[in-house]
């Protein structure tokens, strides 16, 4: 009989393998296979198994197995997750994660070892800005925020000094590791090296059985404590199936150290070919050793490397102020980032770090704000103008109004996604995770018939030749360079991005960015500055031009509309008093209606005319075509169902627009514009653009619509918009692509956000993208082609023809450089432009 089950927690090859190892191993279950992309197992069974027996046979692992239709939601896994023991993994609100990404974006509580891949955990980069603590030089019990007075002894209080980081701290720990390591290994080097010198000076010292317990006795410390976490790993990865790296490094470096301690207690038991012309039994003291510390200090190259993927990150975070000037009573006090509340007064001096986002209230500046929009230009801000946390204030003081803190501000929004795609996984990964699943057992098979081989046809002594070119196979595999191949490209890359104001949600975007063909842009907000102004407005009576602008004034005071708040600011620069209105209505790509006075206003165009059943004059008509012709916006206004006037509204196109499409045609790239604006708006402003087609009056789901058709036809299609209308579309899209000055909603619904919203930022995406799929794929030939070369060369295969083997000693330090090489390589990325 067969059933089919769900299964939760799996991420990659590896943890298919892992559980569908443990259900094959349930007593009565004749096949089981586990379907990685659906996240399904179907189970052959010789009788009826309950679901509680294979939740038995999971339950020291992270997955976990449902009936189908039953896979719970995140909350319940959760809760599941809460429970596991080591280490204790929440996901998404931890801190540590494994480099390799082998379980996706999971996150662990506690440093550790990667249960997938045995690799150390990294650090994650705080989201939150640590105000400084304060401590007493003589009573260092006493912390308190900000600075102050000694309780007991009265002594000025002293910053204390910021807690290393976990990362630090493992970079030092593995370092004093190697350290040694060296110390002990190099003894039992030269011991063993010293036999190629002819009359041995060693030998007129001691014999060489006893040199053989002077390196066993050194090589303990190196083994059991210097790198004995490679044998825990390796052990933790035979005993879960998740082999890795330190399997076969385990396996080799395991057996040369046994061989040799078994041959000094028990040379009898040796064949004449395993024994040197003393009738000792050759040991591989040095070879253990040597190769351990190698590998140790590839683990130690790497820790430090690391610390430069995320640098980033680490900038990003200086960035965060760790204190403020806050105005209470007209009083100006310094208090620590924590204790900044929504509404706050803050001041802001020459040269400050803005400490939150908020609005300014009195005075004006100029703002760099290179560091969250890699625009080098500051920016003049007034009174009103919103300000972002980090940013850097210029040479005039102002006050400001908090009104993002802690994790809210864009500074924190800007970590925590740049954190997170980080860890994420490009579908490009797959293809690393699907060699990794059957790379370790592919390597041991080639080692054991690289022994047999060695032994049947090899030459005198063919045991010897045997294991170590046998050893030599295991340790020179390196599934680690491939492994992380993928994730350190996107890791340095997604930082590039963030810090040139392109902020990518996913790795899957970074890799589709450069296969977009077809670019779908909105008018206002995208190609336009989004900051439109009134022109004028025409009436048709005689009537008080200012009783209209009340009345539009009124009923658009409830609209979040870009256009809506310009008839406002148009309305409060004439000094105009208006009301809210009543009964307030929105119709989505048309316009609003309300009630003002008991008179039913309706303000929009001409669709919104024509449903409220409202006649407009052709004269009105040829006046407005006149103006749509010119590119600007027009929207009628009626009065219990009669036509009173017009409005234009200029919003003009940013200077950068044109030079960024321009760009992007010029690269192949399609674009067209689909707006809710009329016909002959749109019509002006894409001819002036020159671009490859428009569509007007659009609506959301037209949008959505119209994207759907292009990806019908074989396109790849990139849409930008900054507003609730473009969601949709945003959604529908291969990516999704917002502007920074949007709408939360846009921004949430894309996958690619540009901080300042300014479209030359989409050709610094297809850039990076194009970039770092070029440099990913230079990693996977590195890893790829050293193990293809690497392995036969360790097997032997020259030695017939050139006489040629390789050390297990040099394929040990060739291992350990491979995952470095990689990682050196990605983070070339840190210097290239995107311009």
């Amino acid at each position: 009989m067969k059933h089919n089950f769900q299964i939760s927690g799996m991420t990659c090859m590896g943890c298919r393998a892992h559980v569908e190892n443990s259900l094959k191993n349930v007593e009565g279950v004749i096949s089981a296979q586990v379907d990685l992309e659906s996240g399904s197992a179907e189970i052959e069974m010789k009788r009826h198994i309950e679901i509680q027996e294979f939740k038995k046979a999971l339950e020291d692992s992270n997955y976990n197995i449902y009936p189908p239709g039953e896979i719970p939601g995140p909350e319940t896994i959760q809760e599941k997750n809460n429970k596991k023991n080591s280490p204790n993994e929440i996901k998404g609100n931890g801190v540590y994660y494994c480099p390799m990404h082998c379980e996706g974006d999971k996150t662990y509580e506690q440093p550790g070892d990667c249960p997938v891949c045995g690799m150390d955990l990294v650090e994650e980069a705080s989201l939150q800005p640590r105000s400084t603590d304060y401590t007493c030089p003589m009573h260092p019990e006493v912390v308190q925020k900000g600075p102050g007075s000694c309780p007991k002894c009265g002594m000025d209080l002293v910053p204390k000094k910021p807690e290393e980081s976990s990362e630090s701290k493992s970079y030092k720990r593995l370092l004093r590791k190697f350290k040694i390591a060296v110390a002990f290994t190099l003894p039992i080097f030269i011991i063993a090296m010293s036999e190629m010198i002819s009359g041995n000076p060693l030998y007129d010292i001691l014999e060489m059985k006893y040199w053989n317990w002077v390196q066993f006795g050194l090589s303990i410390p190196v083994v059991f404590y210097a790198t004995w976490m490679f044998f825990e790993r390796a052990w933790r990865s035979i005993k879960t199936w998740n082999l890795n790296m330190f399997t076969l490094i385990g396996i080799g470096a395991g057996v040369a150290w046994l061989f040799s301690v078994f041959g000094m207690f028990f040379p009898d038991f040796f064949p004449p070919q395993f024994k040197t012309e003393m009738g000792t039994v050759h040991v591989y003291f040095e070879a253990a050793t040597v190769i351990l510390t190698l590998v140790l200090l590839g683990q130690v190259l790497e820790a430090r490397a690391h610390s430069k993927t995320n640098s980033a990150i680490k900038e990003l975070l200086k960035l965060a102020p760790n204190k403020a000037i806050k105005v209470v009573d007209g009083q100006e006090k310094e208090v620590a980032i924590d204790d900044i509340h929504k509404g706050d007064i803050l001041r802001v001096k020459p040269g400050d770090k803005i400490p939150v986002d908020g609005i300014i209230e009195k005075g004006n500046s100029s703002i760099d704000e290179s560091m969250i929009t890699g625009e080098p230009i500051p920016v003049d801000k007034s009174e009103g103008d919103k300000v972002s946390s980090g940013t850097i204030n210029g040479n005039r003081s102002f006050t400001m109004s908090a009104e993002k803190v802690g994790e809210h501000t864009l500074l924190s929004q800007i970590i925590k996604m740049v954190n997170e795609a980080s860890r994420s996984q490009a579908p490009i990964q797959k293809l690393a995770d699907r060699i990794s699943a059957y790379f370790v057992p592919v390597v041991v098979v080639i080692s054991v018939l690289t022994f047999i081989v060695w032994a049947i046809y090899g030459p005198e002594p063919r045991y010897v030749y045997a294991l170590v070119n046998a050893i030599a196979v295991l340790i020179i595999a390196c599934p680690c360079a491939l492994g992380l191949a993928t994730p350190m490209s996107v890791m340095v890359g997604v930082g590039k991005g963030a810090q040139n104001g392109v902020l990518i949600k996913n790795a899957r975007a970074l890799e589709q960015m450069d296969d977009i063909d077809t670019l779908i842009i909105d008018k206002t907000g995208t190609i336009t500055e989004g900051k439109p102004k009134v022109e004028k407005v025409e009436v048709l009576t005689e009537e008080n031009k200012d009783e209209i602008i009340k009345l539009i004034a009124s009923v658009n005071s409830q609209s979040e509309h870009p256009l809506a708040k310009a008839t406002i600011d148009y309305a409060r620069e004439k000094k105009l008093k208006f009301t809210e209105a009543t009964d307030f209505n929105s119709v989505t790509g048309k316009g609003v209606t309300g009630f003002v006075n008991n008179k039913k206003i309706a303000i929009g165009n001409d669709k919104l005319m024509q449903a409220e059943n409202i006649e407009i004059p052709s004269e009105i008509i040829k006046n407005v075509t006149a103006e749509q012709e010119k590119g600007k916006t027009v929207s009628f206004i009626s009065v219990d169902g009669t036509i009173r006037g017009y409005f234009t509204i200029t919003d003009p196109i940013k200077k950068t627009s044109r030079e960024a499409l321009k760009s992007l045609m010029d690269d192949g790239v399609e674009v067209f514009m689909f707006t809710g604006d009329n016909e002959k708006t749109a019509k002006s402003v894409a001819q002036e653009l020159g671009l490859t087609g428009f569509k007007a009056g659009m609506l959301p789901q037209d949008k959505q619509s119209e994207v759907k058709k292009l990806q019908q036809q074989g396109k790849k299609v990139a849409m930008a918009g900054d507003g609730i209308n473009d969601a949709p579309a945003l959604a529908q899209s291969d990516i999704g692509i917002a502007m920074g000055t949007g709408t939360d909603v846009a921004i949430e619904s894309a996958e690619i956000t540009l901080v300042k919203g300014d479209l030359k930022a989409v050709k610094r995406a297809k850039n990076l993208s194009k970039k770092v799929m070029r440099n990913i794929k230079q990693n996977l030939f590195f890893a790829l082609i050293y193990n293809t070369i690497g392995v036969p060369i360790a097997a032997g295969v020259l030695y017939p023809v050139f006489g040629l083997l390789l050390s297990p000693m040099i394929a040990a330090l060739a291992m350990s450089f491979s995952s470095v090489s990689v990682i050196a390589n990605a983070l070339r990325l840190k210097s290239t432009t995107l311009e």
